[in-house]
């Protein structure tokens, strides 16, 4: 069910101070599945939280199979499925796996208290989606150049979220690393998903900490262990490493590769990479890092006109705003032309907060491309990432700050126009007492005599 071939590598080991493994990790390539929970717990419950949870989410997921199947196939009309059905999937999935641990903690007073991380990788559609609760990672290695996807839900990065304290103060906390978030020690968890768009030749790293805290300070090592194009041998080392280091926790990665690593698609690689170029030079855009930039693009699309094609028209209601990627766009308003818009413009911007009809027409010149965010989607977003929401928020009012600025200006310009003093009157005044001209009278005739 994935559109590319997919290969993986899986390996998971006690270390060298635990006595019991509780990690536990599932490959399903047939719906392109790939997890990985790290328990805890006493008595062995963080083994039985890992376990368990794997399995609810496989089981959830495995009853879906033909969803994903009608994403995968793009599906039309009332079989259409969305990026946010499946990413929706995922996250109840991971809320059964949350009630199923918390259920099972219940019936045991020795594993009150038990839970577990979990991350996990769906392929399909030539997208990753990934979900994540804890600290277990996800890395992603494209093109010789690696990048952690997920973001650790614990004490350090959520005191980062809130400004509470400064990054000197949070480091020097002793429960830094403690996370935050855990499927099964509550009912209910607050999981988070990601899409990224797959070129062939990436490669994605699944692991529990035991693995990723090894490579904290050395991220170049990581990608040059997962950039050996034999998975297997990539993976052995990988936790090799770890127990060289200590081995303190249990060690699991799950090595994920797209197509064949040594094939890579360099003209995927290369579109993806100026879509994210395009929005990251936007001024609204311009402000956001790497992930929350991945999290705008999760909801933008690529839409194709052909040459005299119309993209918008003047007058209609509109909800998108459009980024020329390739070719050309000409803006007309009543009739006249107006501007030109090529690679790298974009318009439509004020469509993602009011629902406005368009002030002007935008038709395709020659074949374009255009990328499309539409407000439904983007408000979600808003709706879910508050850090991110806020510096869109801040964006726009700089936008609307600089239109009206350039308004203003523009206004300030004709007034001056219009209060110019008029010097008509010095070049032709009629009363001017310089003026040299006579007028001769010439008396009416008399009668004679």
């Amino acid at each position: 069910m994935v559109s590319v071939e997919v290969q993986f590598a899986a390996l998971t080991d006690v270390g060298r101070q635990r006595e019991h493994n509780e990690d536990n990790f599932l490959v399903d390539k047939k719906i392109g599945l790939f997890v990985v929970c790290d328990g805890m717990g006493g008595h062995a419950a963080g083994e039985v939280a890992s376990a368990l949870a794997v399995r609810t989410l496989h089981e959830e997921l495995r009853k879906e199979a033909d969803l994903i199947r009608d994403y995968i196939e793009q599906k039309g009309g009332g079989a259409r499925v969305s990026k946010r059905d499946i990413t929706n999937l995922l996250e109840f999935a991971a809320n059964r796996a949350s009630s199923r641990v918390h259920a099972e903690a219940m019936k045991d007073a020795k594993k009150r208290g038990m839970g577990t991380t979990l991350v996990a990788l769906l392929l399909a559609g030539g997208q990753a989606f990934i979900l994540w609760v804890g600290d277990s990672r996800v890395y992603h290695l494209r093109q010789g150049a690696i990048s952690q996807v997920t973001e650790d839900h614990n004490v350090h990065n959520e005191l980062i979220k809130r400004k509470k304290m400064s990054r000197e103060q949070i480091e020097k906390l002793a429960q830094k690393n403690a996370i935050t978030r855990a499927v099964g020690v509550y009912e209910h968890v607050e999981p988070e998903t990601l899409v990224v768009d797959v070129v062939a030749g990436d490669r994605f790293l699944l692991c529990s900490d035991g693995l990723s805290g090894y490579y904290e300070e050395d991220l170049e090592g990581l990608g040059r262990t997962l950039s050996n194009p034999d998975a297997d041998a990539a993976v052995r080392e990988l936790i090799e490493h770890a127990n060289e280091l200590g081995g303190k926790d249990n060690i699991t990665g799950v090595v994920v590769t797209a197509g064949d690593l040594s094939a890579r698609d360099e003209s995927g690689a290369q579109q993806l990479q100026l879509k994210r170029d395009m929005l990251a030079r936007m001024p609204l855009f311009r402000p956001l890092a790497e992930r929350e930039l991945l999290r705008v693009l999760q909801v933008t699309d690529v839409i194709a006109y052909g040459h005299g094609e119309t993209v918008i028209s003047e007058g209609e209601k509109g909800e998108e705003l459009f980024i020329v990627l390739s070719g050309h766009a000409k803006v007309w308003r009543g009739g006249a032309e107006l501007a030109t818009f090529g690679p790298g413009d974009h318009f439509g911007e004020m469509a993602l907060v009011r629902s406005q009809p368009r002030s002007a027409t935008v038709i395709a010149e020659g074949n374009s491309e255009m990328m499309v965010i539409r407000r439904g989607e983007f408000f979600e977003i808003l709706r879910k990432e508050h850090q991110l929401a806020v510096k869109l928020l801040w964006q726009f009012l700089g936008v609307l700050a600089d239109r009206l600025a350039d308004t203003s200006r523009e206004l300030g310009e004709v007034k001056e126009e219009l209060a110019a003093e008029d010097i008509t009157h010095e070049i032709f005044d009629e009363d001017d007492d310089d003026d040299n001209r006579r007028t001769l009278v010439i008396p009416p005739p008399t009668a004679a005599g």
